[in-house]
């Protein structure tokens, strides 16, 4: 690919883009490196790493892969180089890094979903022992800490025990020969303690001499009690510094030893910062992964230009190499025919490189193995060139080189000379580019060139949209459709005169002008079309719309009656659970109580009562709706209620039946129009005194036969919360004022189960553990709310 045409297309600064969403010095130089590929499989490798990428970002959030060059260091280290404290310490910050990316990738819970990630984290190598030691050694660039060796410890201890005593020497110095110091102070001259001697006291004060102020008034002298003392300071410092050169060496040779390692894990460090950065970036322009094909077709779906602000990029639909393999793109200037050629260009670019590109998902780009572009003013005015010349010699390099799986990109194709003689140039060049078979988009102002296209097979037609009632283009482009000058329409907006603009059209041929109209009524023709299109398209958006309400309605509908009839079933099994459990319980105190001889005959009336009131309940229950429900209304008024036979409940009419027969009513939480045929009238008056005798018989039988306590040992908790809540309820009704649950002590389960219970049930009034006598923790006492 010749880098001039990349600049063309402005591909540079979409991989400036990506280097700067590098985080480390090498992602960016490799992402500078980026260019097009020509292998298939390697395109599809690096677009796959992006999708993973993308996909993980979008579920983990992102992390910097910030780090340095090493290549130098561990270059140094390799030869026995001293590695610096400076340089040890970035080796350790990437040891550090490569945990936090281990740590980081560790999110990778289905490695399915990121084979490529995985493999990579597969790969990096964590070594936690080289990185622990450089930062057990090194505090900072300046700074070797006291621990870093037994040997150095003991030296800083001596450096600290030495200095001391010069300083205790030199304060009594101070002290006792105050008048013959120029200042009560310590300095340091040369390495060594020093204090400022007038110059008058040198024969007298013994010391050796080191600096002397400018004046020459002041002498800094290294009194003799102390010169011994700064020997050894001095001796220490030295072998301080040779301690850490030795340690320095220790930890250049282990950076070397592990040299091999650390330059693995950087280059798999450095390929993922680069694709993350492609991913970010991909992000960021909303972008896609492109589909390849070997067959030169191009399709890009609502395609957008990269490098504009997205507020104001307009997106273009275009397609080439099936039905046609050139495009001849017309319309005003500033109208988008360059941006389309650019964009066409870049994208193509972007996908030859491996990267996703700003169109909808779907978009396609053929495997091409070059991209030449002659966009722009190419003059030369150091070889004194024209316009046009300077167009053809970039042409003529360009045809030079065309293959049939080339894409070439031609910006104002012949312009820049004689018009008839630019625009038969244009056409031949055309020519030769369609038989050779490369895939061809031109832009032109050549009417000629939009009659060639409509003439030749394999030659389409497109232009780009203007408005002139507005003056500005619209950017949209149209393929089918050559594109008018709009010039008469434009000059006379701006206001040229009716007259000049009339006498203009003279020098015009008549086949011209009948072109143009013929363009004209296409163009109203088409954006008719187009307008009928949406249309057709807003109407389908509301049917589906209209479709999705009632089929959630619907939904709702179901939803509400399966409630229902649940609802109902439970309460009635419920009701026949109790009322079983209390001939059970009846008979159960009949055996213990009776003692008398007839004892059999009182429990069997017993059981016979029972079982006639348990028959009597559940015949109230298992009524059908036939008994209560009666024949289908012929009137209906708003408020009455009504029977609705599909969702098998009561409701309220909302209105009269209209003239289908249909009438809203009022189903609980829904409103829903029922057929009158699906009512029937309720016989209010039946049902309700068959409920209410019912019910009576029931809570005259609860009242009389409920136990004051319930035992719920051996049971699970689910088991136990159900029995204990329907206790408290017929306890509730049977008005029972203390009840006693029996819970046993066991692992204390059911009795912290069951106070929870308690805590929220709205008949308990209170409730304690019992008490020696009633119990104790095996049982719970509750108090019932009165009726």
């Amino acid at each position: 690919m010749i880098e001039k045409y990349l600049k063309n297309l402005e591909y540079d600064k979409i991989i400036k883009f990506i280097a700067d969403y590098c985080d480390s010095e090498p992602g960016k130089e490799d992402a500078l490196k980026i260019r097009p590929l020509y292998d298939i499989d390697k395109i599809e490798d690096e677009l796959n790493k992006i999708q993973e990428a993308v996909s993980y970002i979008s579920s983990y959030g992102t992390i910097s892969f910030l780090f340095k060059n090493l290549d130098d260091i561990i270059k140094k280290a390799e030869i026995g180089f001293l590695l610096n404290t400076k340089q040890l310490l970035k080796v350790a910050g990437f040891l550090a890094l490569i945990s936090k990316v281990k740590a980081y990738l560790k999110n990778i819970k289905d490695e399915g979903n990121y084979p490529i990630l995985s493999c990579f984290n597969e790969k990096l190598m964590v070594m936690k022992e080289l990185w622990e030691k450089i930062n057990s050694v090194i505090i900072s660039e300046e700074e070797i800490a006291d621990d870093a060796s037994p040997l150095l410890r003991n030296l800083r201890k001596q450096k600290v025990k030495t200095n001391e005593k010069i300083k205790n020497t030199l304060n009594s110095i101070i002290t006792s020969s105050s008048k013959e110091l120029q200042e009560p102070i310590i300095t340091v001259r040369q390495g060594r303690y020093v204090v400022p001697v007038k110059q008058e006291y040198k024969g007298s004060f013994k010391g050796l001499i080191h600096d002397q102020s400018s004046s020459g008034a002041t002498l800094f002298i290294e009194p003799m009690q102390v010169v011994e003392l700064n020997n050894n300071l001095k001796q220490l410092e030295l072998l301080e510094q040779q301690e850490i050169e030795r340690i320095l060496s220790e930890l250049s040779h282990l950076v070397s030893e592990n040299a091999d390692a650390i330059k693995e894990n950087a280059i798999i460090m450095k390929e993922l910062d680069l694709v993350f950065a492609k991913a970010k970036y991909s992000i960021e322009i909303n972008a896609s992964k492109p589909q390849f094909n070997e067959k030169g077709y191009l399709n890009f779906k609502n395609a957008r230009h990269p490098l504009i602000e997205p507020e104001k990029v307009v997106p273009i639909n275009i397609y080439l190499g099936d039905k046609f393999d050139t495009l001849v793109i017309t319309g005003p200037n500033t109208g988008g025919k360059t941006v389309t050629l650019k964009t066409v260009g870049l994208l193509t670019l972007m996908a030859l490189s491996g990267l996703n590109i700003p169109a909808d998902e779907g978009s396609e780009v053929a495997l091409f193995n070059d991209v030449f572009v002659d966009i722009g003013d190419e003059q030369s005015i150091e070889q004194s060139l024209s316009t046009f010349s300077a167009h053809m010699i970039n042409i003529v390099q360009i045809l030079n080189k065309v293959s049939s799986k080339s894409l070439v990109l031609l910006d104002e194709l012949g312009a820049g000379t004689d018009p008839t003689e630019g625009a038969a140039l244009a056409m031949s060049i055309l020519d030769y580019l369609h038989n050779i078979g490369a895939r061809t988009i031109a832009t032109t102002h050549y009417s000629e060139l939009k009659q060639y296209a409509l003439k030749m097979v394999g030659i389409e037609n497109a232009s780009v949209e203007f408005d002139v009632n507005t003056l500005k283009p619209t950017y949209r482009l149209t393929i089918g459709i050559p594109g008018k000058s709009n010039a008469f329409e434009i000059s006379m907006r701006l206001g040229l005169p009716q007259e000049i603009i009339e006498n203009a059209k003279s020098y015009i041929t008549e086949d011209v002008l009948k072109f143009e109209d013929l363009l004209k009524d296409l163009e109203e023709k088409r954006n008719e079309a187009e307008k009928t299109r949406l249309e057709v398209e807003t109407l389908e958006r509301e049917i589906q719309q209209i479709k999705r309400e009632y089929e959630m309605k619907n939904s709702k509908i179901q939803e509400e009656r399966e409630k229902i009839l649940e609802k109902a079933k439970i309460k009635a099994k419920k009701l026949l659970d109790t009322a079983k459990a209390t001939s059970e319980e009846i008979i159960k105190k009949l055996r213990e109580a009776d003692k008398c001889d007839n004892k059999n005959k009182i429990i069997e009336e017993a059981r016979l009562k029972l079982k006639n009131n348990i028959n009597e309940l559940e015949d109230v229950l298992t009524k059908t709706k036939k008994s209560t429900y009666h024949n289908v209304p012929k009137d209906i008024t708003p408020g009455q209620s009504l029977y609705i036979v599909p969702l098998d409940q009561n409701g309220t009419a909302l209105s009269k039946p209209d003239r289908d027969g249909n009438v809203e009513m009022q189903a609980g939480i829904l409103k829903i129009k029922v057929n009158i045929t699906n009512l029937r009238l309720i016989n209010e008056g039946v049902m309700k005194d068959e409920a209410e005798k019912g019910f009576t018989r029931f809570l005259n039988e609860k009242t009389s036969n409920i136990s004051t306590s319930i035992d719920v040992r051996g049971k699970n908790l689910d088991e136990a919360i159900m029995e204990v809540d329907k206790y408290i309820d017929d306890a509730y009704l049977a008005g029972l004022k203390q009840i006693t649950i029996i819970h046993g002590k066991g692992t204390g389960i059911l009795r912290s189960g069951i106070s929870q219970l308690l805590n929220r049930n709205k008949h308990v009034k209170s409730h304690r553990l019992g008490v020696y006598g009633e119990g104790g923790d095996g049982v719970t006492i509750v108090e019932i709310e009165g009726k």
